[in-house]
């Protein structure tokens, strides 16, 4: 019991307010404390709580004891919910470590919508290897130009540029158009989720079929290292990057059908908006990229620029993509397992 409550509050109150300061640093992510000020943080919280409980013993002061109840509380959660507080946004925070992460946490679906893609070009390009004549039926009128045979394109693309530079005062407009329509694909491969995958996969399993038949028809003509030199240095990027949008709609799609999960299902949806948000913002900035490297680096052909530089460029740029998304924020990912 204390017997001079006056010399008491004389003595601990100046503690209280210490740890107060501190607690408002903390809370206003105002950085980090070092060792010897959590040591102090600890050790205020221990005697403010140890004062906490000799004030209840006098009913008669509940104000000091509604103080001390809220500090100890504050103090409480700073110690026991690190772990799970966000992280203050950064855009260099969320590029090398949200993004990434968010990525891997859904990487099933990444793989489930690369393959669908692949298996839709292997049946479009065995389809034009055994009947031409099934082209047709995979190509819309706005890509006529795959009809063109690859030997006189590669002729045509070539002899633009001994020419003048073809794309001249249209690089600005074709980027922007490549970006617009490249992230209207991705954008719909998501959206299409709220079909349980359906539309989705119908989407992504087309865009292989077409991506399968141009690839058949350069290769079969044998201008394989055209097709590489003309492909690779945006599609390294552009393609991931309509995967990922795939892999979003096919993660609208499982929460939708919830399997082996009790939580009701717009619980489910709302928990996965985030990392939808992620995920398309993402896209969109792997398509910015893909959009300017095609309209200012893809388009140009020998003798122009070397095939051979166009393959190792796009071949740099798919590996820095795949150890991006598979290595950056790991760290993160490892220290939030032990918190």
């Amino acid at each position: 019991m204390i017997i001079d409550l006056e010399h008491f509050l004389a003595s601990e109150r100046p503690l209280w307010n210490e740890l107060e300061d501190m607690l408002k640093h903390m809370e206003r992510g105002a950085g980090k404390l070092d060792l010897d000020q959590l040591q102090r943080f600890n050790y205020l919280y221990q005697r403010t709580t140890s004062d906490l409980s000799k004030v209840l013993t006098f009913s008669a002061h509940s104000e000091i004891q509604v103080y001390l109840e809220s500090l100890v509380a504050r103090a409480y959660s700073e110690i026991h919910a690190v772990g799970e507080k966000p992280h203050r946004f950064t855009p260099v925070h969320w590029f090398f470590v949200t993004f990434p992460c968010t990525f891997r946490r859904h990487v099933k679906a990444f793989h489930l919508a690369l393959g669908i893609t692949i298996l839709g070009a292997i049946f479009a390009a065995l389809a034009v290897r055994f009947d031409p004549e099934s082209k047709a039926v995979f190509v819309p009128p706005q890509f006529a130009h795959l009809f063109m045979d690859p030997n006189d394109r590669v002729a045509e693309e070539e002899a633009q540029g001994e020419e003048a530079d073809p794309m001249a005062g249209q690089k600005g407009n074709f980027a922007g158009q490549l970006m617009v329509n490249n992230t209207r694909v991705s954008i719909n491969a998501m959206v299409f989720g709220i079909t349980w995958g359906i539309g989705t996969m119908v989407l992504l399993f087309y865009n292989g079929c077409i991506l399968g038949l141009v690839m058949h028809d350069y290769i079969a003509a044998g201008q394989g290292i055209f097709l590489a030199g003309w492909l690779l240095p945006h599609g390294s990027i552009e393609l991931p990057a309509i995967f990922i949008g795939g892999q979003a709609g096919l993660v609208i799609a499982a929460a939708l059908i919830g399997r082996k999960r009790r939580k009701a299902m717009g619980a489910r949806l709302r928990e996965i908006v985030p990392d939808l948000v992620t995920l398309i913002i993402g896209v969109a900035l792997m398509l910015v990229w893909a959009g300017i490297v095609e309209s200012y680096f893809s388009q140009y052909h020998e003798p122009v620029i070397p095939y051979a530089l166009k393959i190792a460029f796009g071949t740099v740029e798919l590996l820095l993509l795949l150890a991006y998304l598979t290595f950056s924020g790991r760290k993160h990912e490892a220290g939030a397992d032990n918190a």
